[in-house]
């Protein structure tokens, strides 16, 4: 890999982004040598995640290309996959990258965009099955390879995916240093980050949160999908 152009990671993250899809891998990433992530949005709005406030991005209409597409999920991502200016630019940067990525309910976004067509693909255990309105196909695992495509799981795989991508753009030895310097060590207090791990009165009270947001967001992508067949007739 040459040191002299940096490899380029670009995040297009949108309102209602889950801060830590983007921020949990770009600060693996921006740890690597040659390695230059960048955070845009559309016309560089500030996106406010999670509380935080994001501002000084780059303008995603701008961003005519780079190696790696990473778009992350969040909340607001159906609203995202509304977005046509949004959606456009990424169609536009899928074209010429190296790697198509996402984390968490990314995948949706670029089950939308018409990426996932027939390729196996991760996201959050909540909305996996979704995957499916786009042709995906929804896998459980954590991080998940199909070709050119990289997906991490819900939220927290994010930094497995980052690793995995690491010592794709790397080498092993180099992403093995990054996850030592941050102290990757993952050692939960509880063993429930899965449905199949947690205590029924954990899962049934997350499941009753979810429940109209699940039912909102079927509606939203199934709308979506129509379109993407249509498009795709």
């Amino acid at each position: 890999m040459s040191t002299s152009v940096p490899l380029t990671i670009v995040f297009p993250i949108y309102p209602g982004v889950t801060q830590l899809d983007f921020t949990g891998p770009h600060q693996f990433f921006s740890r690597l040598p040659g390695v230059k992530p960048i955070v845009a949005s559309v016309e560089s709005k500030p996106i406010i995640a999670d509380g935080l406030t994001f501002s000084g991005l780059v303008p995603l209409e701008q961003v005519d290309r780079c190696d790696v597409l990473c778009v992350p999920g969040g909340a607001g991502c159906t609203d995202a996959i509304e977005d046509l200016q949004y959606m456009s630019a990424i169609q536009l940067l899928a074209e010429k990258a190296r790697y198509i990525t996402s984390v968490c309910t990314g995948s949706l976004i670029l089950g939308a965009a018409g990426l996932l067509k027939g390729k196996h693909a991760a996201c959050h255990w909540a909305w996996r099955e979704f995957l499916s309105l786009f042709g995906a196909i929804p896998d459980a695992a954590r991080v998940v390879r199909d070709g050119n495509i990289i997906t991490g799981g819900g939220v927290t795989a994010g930094i497995d995916f980052a690793l995995t991508l690491a010592a794709e753009l790397t080498n092993p030895v180099i992403a093995q240093s990054v996850q030592l310097g941050l102290e990757y060590a993952p050692a939960p207090p509880f063993d429930c980050g899965t449905p199949d791990r947690a205590p029924a009165d954990v899962l049934t009270r997350v499941r009753s949160r979810m429940a109209k947001t699940v039912v909102e967001r079927r509606a939203a992508l199934e709308r979506s999908a129509t379109r993407f067949v249509r498009s795709n007739a």
